[in-house]
């Protein structure tokens, strides 16, 4: 197995990863823009639970499309050429949700900027996974999840910085998105296809090319005979889609998408400010207060770049589960003793997101594209991923109803349990694939062994 240490082209790689990375940077500045807009929205449309919600979530629903249409022409097409579409979509729909006269053109650019969003939620960690090497590829995904938590703190800081600016202030936030929009278009420009889908479109000589530029011949030589058997079929010895192994890794696959929506995180990144305030903070102190979320978010991100290689992807979310079911629980304590107040619900979102920032989010989008066979990774990929955002989009949309009308209580109490389940099934089903190749997983995941097994067995 190669060692990434002596023989990758470290540079190089690192200009690729940063490339799909800045996908996950417009993932996140899209997804928590709203979060400071959306009490001005409130005011300038004058919008009820449900309307918020609905400001919210419209993005989500159109992640949904956008992660399908994605996951059907990324085989055909390649992974570069529909990121350039995607990215071109990230400019246009960063200014039409600026501009919207009305509330439902807004809705309708918000929904057409999650296209955007959910087709980048395929494709760049798959670009990604696709062209890092084994030993690196936990920690270049590690860098996904980075930059989806960069883009969630840039906006808040223009959130923050254009609270006060007049009634366009809103408009603005919005439209700020066009800046990475355009840098992520023209890092496009200079990226490559990915070495394994030119294998697949049968390039042979051009990924053999782009392989021994990541890597050293001899290795890529060897990695090249590994992607080619993939390709034919000898490590599955069947169509991916008729086999019990791929079944078992779709349904893995399938519980954690929902699972990671259902356990918490939405209602820290898009509704703290409304927690908070219902605690009694006034609307500055509120959406300050996100800073303290989102530089912790990046900050216990970064030490997923020196455990996620080290101890593995499955320890990591077994822990990260616990301790956000943990801050939840305590969370539910606080509310049944009648103590909710602003500093104590502060704190515990922020050990809640740490929790989930070195371990959850990292792991959650490193795995994924790791455990699918090559022939069929990108539509493979559509399951999770549109799992995941239809469930974010119900819990986003939901949320204000349950936590105004069911109750701060039982609502943050489901949360609970359900970072408690995520626990269970990561302990019980997850496989474990650090520094292996995707081939070598693939073999791995399709000779009958049980999942649970640790993957140096």
């Amino acid at each position: 197995m190669p060692d990434a240490k002596s023989t990758t082209n470290t540079p190089y790689v690192l200009f690729l990863g940063a490339t799909g990375a800045l996908g996950g940077m417009m993932f996140g500045f899209d997804l928590a823009i709203i979060v400071g807009a959306g009490p001005f929205l409130i005011q300038h449309f004058g919008l009820s639970d449900l309307g918020l919600g609905w400001a919210y979530s419209s993005l989500l629903f159109g992640c949904v499309l956008g992660s399908v249409l994605a996951g059907r022409l990324t085989d055909t097409y390649g992974r570069q050429r529909i990121l350039l579409i995607v990215a071109a979509l990230f400019i246009v729909t960063s200014v039409a949700t600026g501009i919207a006269p009305t509330f439902a053109m807004l809705v309708l650019a918000r929904f057409a900027g999650g296209i955007a969003v959910g087709g980048v939620s395929v494709l760049s960690p798959l670009y990604v996974a696709e062209v890092s090497p084994p030993s690196i590829r936990g920690r270049m995904g590690a860098a996904y999840q980075m930059s989806i938590t960069t883009g969630i703190l840039a906006s808040y800081c223009i959130n923050y910085g254009l609270r006060n600016q007049g009634d366009w202030n809103w408009r603005w936030m919005f439209m700020s998105g066009t800046v990475p929009s355009v840098l992520f278009f023209l890092a496009l420009l200079q990226a490559p296809e990915t070495p394994r889908f030119l294998f697949k479109i049968g390039r042979k000589k051009e990924g053999l090319a782009l392989l021994s530029r990541i890597m050293n011949p001899r290795e890529a030589a060897m990695e090249a005979t590994e992607i080619e058997a993939s390709l034919a079929g000898i490590s599955l010895g069947a169509q991916p889609a008729n086999t019990r192994t791929f079944r078992k890794v779709l349904a893995i696959s399938f519980v954690l998408a929902i699972l990671v929506h259902v356990s918490g995180i939405d209602t820290i990144i898009d509704y703290a400010p409304l927690v908070l305030k219902s605690a009694g903070w006034k609307i500055d102190a509120a959406l300050f207060s996100t800073f303290a979320i989102g530089g912790i978010n990046f900050l216990f991100t970064l030490v997923s770049f020196w455990t996620i290689d080290r101890y593995g992807r499955k320890p990591l979310y077994i822990v990260g589960s616990l301790g956000m079911s943990f801050a939840l629980l305590m969370v539910v304590f606080e509310l049944a003793a009648g103590r909710f107040d602003g500093a104590t619900m502060l704190g515990l979102m922020a050990l809640f997101i740490a929790f989930f920032s070195s371990c959850i989010g990292p792991v959650f989008w490193t795995l994924v594209p790791e455990i699918f066979p090559n022939r069929a990774r990108g539509r493979a990929m559509v399951v999770p991923v549109v799992t995941q955002w239809v469930t974010n989009a119900l819990v986003v949309l939901l949320f204000p109803l349950a936590f105004h009308r069911i109750g701060k209580l039982p609502t943050f109490g489901f949360l609970a349990c359900m970072a408690g389940v995520q626990a269970f099934v990561a302990w019980r089903f997850l496989p474990e694939t650090k520094g292996k190749t995707l081939e070598e997983i693939e073999a791995y995941l399709s000779h009958g062994r049980a999942m649970l097994q640790p993957a140096d067995e």
